[in-house]
């Protein structure tokens, strides 16, 4: 009887010690979920779309940028708000006018807008470099995103290639897998200013804009440079 007794009582504690373990084992797992989660909301929902300044194009060339007329200093960065989410939309919904906001943010239903400004307050003519640098896509939902960029009242609408490898309608390809677009702008006299406003959405009317993309993240950046940089 008394080996049944500790017979019995081994069983118990193998049971308490299993679950145990069943349980730490879950609450591993749970703080890796949770860990995953935050690095994820930390670099895909950080809240902004940055520009980029290239110090050596201030203390070189005395070229800045700002988003606000009356507050022209040296920043090395801006950064525009992003919507948290992006639902498809069409490009003929986006206002006709939304390159004449004065600057800063000023984004709609489902569109990223963002206004600012590139001067020259040196003293010699300059030139410089501005790119658009794809940092990382989940779910390839760059298939059917739409990049517009205006540059003092002129615009170009970038997309990555169709399938068929060719440019979407009304569009400019990406460069690149890791390009959206390189421009050289020379003869930057002092005293000029230009003025850039940058749009980005889905598009609706795009063929890859399927169920497929949906809960998909697109990372970019805008950088002003000093000198051609390999991408």
């Amino acid at each position: 009887m008394k080996d049944k007794v500790v017979l019995r009582t081994d069983k118990i504690k193998r049971e308490k010690k299993a679950s145990r373990n069943l349980k730490i084992a879950l609450l591993v797992i749970l703080l890796v979920v949770v860990i995953i989660y935050f690095v994820i909301g930390i670099v895909y929902n950080s809240g902004n779309f940055s520009i980029t300044l290239d110090r050596n194009l201030y203390y070189d060339k005395g070229i800045i940028i700002y988003e606000e007329e009356e507050y022209k200093v040296y920043r090395s960065e801006l950064l525009a708000e992003t919507p948290e989410t992006f639902d498809n939309i069409n490009y003929n919904w986006l206002p006709a006018d939304i390159d004449e906001h004065e600057g800063g943010t000023h984004n709609g239903e489902n569109y990223l807008a963002y206004t600012f400004y590139i001067e020259n307050i040196g003293e010699e003519v300059a030139d410089y470099w501005s790119e658009v640098v794809i940092d990382d896509v989940i779910k390839d939902v760059d298939e059917a995103v739409r990049i517009r960029i205006y540059r003092d009242g002129e615009y170009v609408t970038y997309a990555k290639e169709s399938e068929t490898g060719q440019a979407e309608e009304g569009t400019t390809k990406f460069s690149s897998e890791e390009l959206v677009v390189r421009e050289h702008v020379e003869g930057f006299e002092p005293g000029s200013v230009s003025k850039y406003t940058i749009v980005m959405w889905i598009e609706g009317t795009d063929p890859e804009c399927t169920d497929n993309i949906l809960g998909g993240e697109f990372k970019v950046h805008m950088e002003f440079n000093s000198e051609y940089v390999e991408k």
